[in-house]
Order: structure tokens, then sequence, then C-alpha cells
């Protein structure tokens, strides 16, 4: 059984709930598992409440997967044990809330023009949450039957380069690890296959990553030998997810607890953050 470090609930752009993702681990018997909501750690007092309330016998890491841009490149930084509670963390993510939720309004607008009539109180309610990211906006475009798909909705009119794209804000890969180091947290590069650019990688690398997420639904058998001898060149971390979303959705990458490490490679990131913890302790 695989400890799944890559998981999305309803808190970000997930299917189900922190509770309901929670329960089916436990149904599965899954040894453990990392709650790593986009830009957000709100799933992550509910999934810790319920694991104590019903003494459910597993290993739960808090986590994050923060969306960064590096040379006009999407790169997603994984957080592991991060202190959910830290008050720079907190704050910048708040920041990040607000400049999404401006973003989407901006896109909005610009479907609204294009004759695409969906508004915002929608897009809101199809998040079920604070977190608004594209493919809300893409529900939205399929509940009102311009689209079939959340894919068609970004090659149509929300993706890079199409008619009703923002920028995203500005957040660099480096402020990313920083971040998380800071909250106590260990930062991890998420799927680098999809980067599709490995020098790019070793520039992430260069810049203080501490593991890469090597065994992903959508790393080929060559890519998870490539990505695993670049964690034993530069003495970083094997980590490893399915991505999962829910069950039936598009982007849903990979089956929960199909894609993850073995506990060997589970008690070495457990073994590191306490190591690290220790020092900081020292250090303080």
């Amino acid at each position: 059984m695989l400890y799944d470090l890559h998981t999305h609930t309803t808190a970000s752009d997930g299917l189900l709930s922190p509770t309901e993702l929670l329960g089916k681990a436990s149904e599965m018997r899954l040894p453990g598992l990392a709650i790593t909501d986009h830009d957000t750690i709100d799933g992550l007092e509910e999934a810790r409440r319920f694991i104590a309330e019903n003494s459910l016998a597993l290993d739960f890491v808090p986590g994050i997967e923060l969306n960064t841009e590096l040379t006009e490149k999407e790169i997603h930084i994984l957080g592991y044990f991060i202190d959910y509670h830290d008050h720079r963390l907190l704050g910048r993510l708040q920041e990040i809330k607000e400049a999404r939720l401006e973003r989407a309004r901006k896109m909005i607008n610009r479907l609204v023009v294009m004759g695409l009539n969906i508004d915002l109180d929608q897009v809101k309610r199809l998040a079920q949450g604070d977190l608004i990211a594209r493919p809300h906006i893409a529900q939205a475009l399929m509940e009102n039957s311009y689209v079939f798909s959340v894919k068609e909705a970004f090659d149509k009119y929300i993706g890079k380069g199409r008619p009703a794209y923002v920028n995203r804000y500005k957040f660099l890969p480096e402020e990313a690890i920083a971040l998380i180091n800071e909250a106590g947290g260990i930062a991890v590069l998420a799927h680098p296959g999809l980067i599709r650019n490995d020098s790019l990688v070793e520039d992430i690398i260069a810049l203080g990553i501490e593991g890469i997420e090597v065994f992903y639904p959508e790393h080929n058998h060559k890519q998870i030998l490539k990505y695993s001898a670049f964690c034993q060149q530069h003495q970083l971390l094997i980590t490893g997810g399915s991505d999962f979303h829910g069950y039936g959705k598009e982007e849903g990458r990979g089956k929960f607890g199909s894609f993850g490490v073995s506990r060997e490679k589970m008690q070495n990131i457990f073994d590191y953050q306490q190591n690290r913890s220790k020092k900081q302790a020292r250090r303080t």
C-alpha cells in the first residue's frame, strides 16, 4: 500500500471534502496521505479534526500545492508538514486568494463581452469555497452549455493564449520554497515531467528544492528512472502521488491511492523532517 502524497479537496478544485477523502482513505486502508490543495490550507483543520474524532489509523501530512511561474512556465511546488497557522504563510495565501478572485473577475468579464453569459456568483457556487480557479470557470461554461468539457473550455476560451485568458499573479518558485521552509515544511517539485524542460528542472533544484515528485500518473517508466537519478545525484527526497481531484473529474490525473511512495521511502521523508525539526529547535 502506498502513501498518496498529492490529493485535492473541495478547499481548492477537488470534488470530495477533506472528510470524504479521509473516509475513502480509511476504507482503502491507505497507510497515509497528504492533502495538498492549490494555494490554500482551508481543508487541513477539518482533516485533523476528523482524524482525531474518529481515531483513524493513518499518517496524515498537512500540505499545500503552490502555483508559481518561471520563464512563463507554470511550476507547482508542493509543501509537506507545513505549520498551517504560520502568520507569514497565511498572509501570503490571503494575497493570492484576492489575486485569484480579481483574475476570475477579469476572465468572466471577457467571456461576457464575447457573449458567454456566466457570472461570478455562479463560479463561486461551483467552487464551493473561497478559492477560485480556472476549472471553476470552465465548470460554469459547461453548466451553461457553452462547452462540453473542461478541456474544451481551456482550449477555446481560458487556456493560455485564448481570448479570455488573463495572466497570473507573479509568484516565483524561490518565494514558494522559502515560504514553505519558513512554515517548517519540506518543499518538493511537483510533476516535473509536465514541465517538459529538464534544464528548467535543474534550475529549480538549484533554488533549494528538497524533493521531486517522481511517481506521478503522467510520468512514464523512463521519466521515473530519470527523476529518481536526479534525486540520487542531488540528494533529494523521492515523493509521489496521484494528484487526485475526484472520481470522474477530467483533470483528476490518477486514481486515489494508485500513485505514491512505499513505507520505506515515506520513512526517509519522516526522518528528514524529524532531523530538520531538531536542527531548527537547536537554532532557536
